[in-house]
């Protein structure tokens, strides 16, 4: 997704095109105008990593909490390292490719396939067939790219080459990985991985034992984990919650999906200042945490922006991870699947909007109290009896706060990225990542996906509500 004040062109040589990426015989090389700076990067041909050694076949069921319609995605990560020189001579995309091969020993269903059995079950062949990596080469500094390496990221397409044939769920491979080398010494790691197999904290606990392992360790200090029969259906499902993250009206479903294919982007970081000025907004009593807040405020403002009729019924849909909650679930330390789920509350638009924010924040507090270990079996037993449905898109927003992810602490020799995270919004799903601004301030941003009308309106409601009392604001547009 391009803006119109960004450029693409790509140039493709073939000698015969390709079926797949598995016999690739040409290179790519990509130019990318953004910014008034020119950048081109030389894509080499895709490889695939196994295993540096044999590893168990056979075939591995994912649980129903894996399997949910709405995890059928990939999502992207981008780290950027600046050059070390401790690290002279050494070569990122060898390393981190090495060290894929090594720690694909222990992660061994990440180097297979997903197939689909009946009532669309997902499983793992594990059939050793490896992971995509790409190694690429740009002509640009890391430095010059400045703050457009944090989301919205114009460059994600270059540094995360969509090979063809990989995107998909079904019979794909379950990560690609790209290293782009800038010309200064520093690097990109680009990530993708099928969100059916793990979450952000999986990738964590993969990332981790990849940076332990190129670092000398023989196995990786935490090992990972299976079991994914913890988050199993029962042998007689039956739905005992409700779940509006589900409730699906045909006629806005439609409405929004008219304007994906129209959605620009915009990032918006929130300091300390900015926190503030929103908590001086609700109710000194209320207590709620950081997040809880901006998402309230977030939530309100969007569904200002998009002007719909007041009786509209508008979702918020707060990712929730359930590792280390007061449950029954007990997860072994090395559980790398998806232990996260989905409650959403629900308001009529015209309510969201014209109360004052504590009745947003109200809302989305009571989402936590939602989650125990009943409404986690029930969403469980609803994956079997609905045919693993998807989050509602009728006038839904999806919030999933990953500063606990760790996306900006991995060391591969190189030191600590200096960012990582999510690059970019999906949709109506957005992500809350750590940031520090052009100042230094340590904050969080977040990036919003909206079309071209209600995005100008996000913005000055935004700004209204909170940054006309903060003195500079970063607000970043980029897509």
């Amino acid at each position: 997704m391009l803006s119109k004040t960004t450029y693409f062109h790509s140039y493709i040589n073939f000698r015969n095109r390709p079926s797949s990426y598995t016999n690739y015989s040409f290179f790519i090389r990509i130019t990318h105008l953004a910014h008034s700076m020119q950048v081109s990067i030389i894509h080499h041909k895709p490889i695939l990593v196994v295993p540096a050694r044999v590893t168990p076949c056979g075939t591995k069921n994912l649980s129903e909490i894996d399997d949910q319609g709405s995890a059928r995605f990939q999502v992207p990560v981008l780290m950027f390292y600046k050059y070390n020189s401790s690290m002279l001579g050494k070569d990122p995309a060898m390393i981190i490719k090495n060290g894929l091969s090594k720690t694909l020993v222990f992660y061994y269903p990440l180097a297979g396939r997903i197939i689909e059995g009946p009532n669309r079950k997902l499983m793992v062949n594990c059939n050793g067939e490896g992971v995509l990596f790409v190694e690429a080469d740009a002509n640009v500094e890391l430095e010059k790219l400045g703050e457009s390496i944090k989301p919205p990221c114009p460059y994600l397409d270059l540094l995360l080459h969509n090979v063809p044939g990989s995107d998909g769920i079904i019979g794909c491979p379950l990560l690609l990985v790209q290293v782009t080398r800038f010309s200064c010494g520093g690097f990109a790691i680009g990530i993708r991985f099928n969100h059916t197999m793990m979450d952000a904290y999986g990738l964590n606990m993969f990332l981790n034992a990849l940076s332990e392992l190129i670092q000398g360790a023989s196995t990786p200090s935490i090992l990972p984990v299976w079991q994914r029969d913890l988050l199993s259906a029962r042998s007689s499902p039956c739905i005992t919650c409700t779940h509006h993250e589900f409730d699906e009206q045909i006629e806005s479903k439609i409405a929004w999906e008219s304007m994906e294919d129209k959605l620009i982007q915009q990032a918006f970081f929130f300091g300390n200042k900015e926190m503030e000025a929103i908590k001086n907004q609700v109710s000194p009593n209320c207590g709620s945490t950081k997040f809880e807040l901006l998402t309230a405020f977030i939530w309100k403002c969007r569904t200002i922006a998009l002007s719909l009729h007041p009786e509209e019924i508008v979702h918020l849909t707060y990712i929730v991870n359930i590792r280390g909650k007061t449950l029954k679930f007990e997860f072994p330390p090395g559980y790398y699947g998806n232990a996260i789920v989905t409650p959403a509350t629900v308001s009529k638009a015209g309510l969201l909007c014209s109360n004052p924010l504590t009745y947003a924040v109200e809302l989305v507090k009571k989402l936590k109290n939602h989650v125990n270990e009943e409404y986690i079996r029930s969403l469980s037993n609803l994956m079997v009896i609905k045919g693993r449905p998807e989050l509602t898109k009728s006038w839904n927003f999806i919030v999933s706060d990953i500063r606990s992810a760790g996306f900006d602490e991995f060391d591969f020799g190189w030191g600590k990225p200096i960012f990582g995270g999510v690059p970019n919004a999906i949709s109506h799903m957005s992500f809350v990542v750590p940031v520090k601004n052009d100042k230094g301030e340590k904050g969080i941003l977040i990036a919003i996906s909206l079309p071209p009308l209600a995005m100008k309106k996000f913005q000055q409601v935004i700004y209204n509500m909170t940054f006309k009392n903060v003195e500079g604001v970063n607000i970043i547009s980029k897509m």
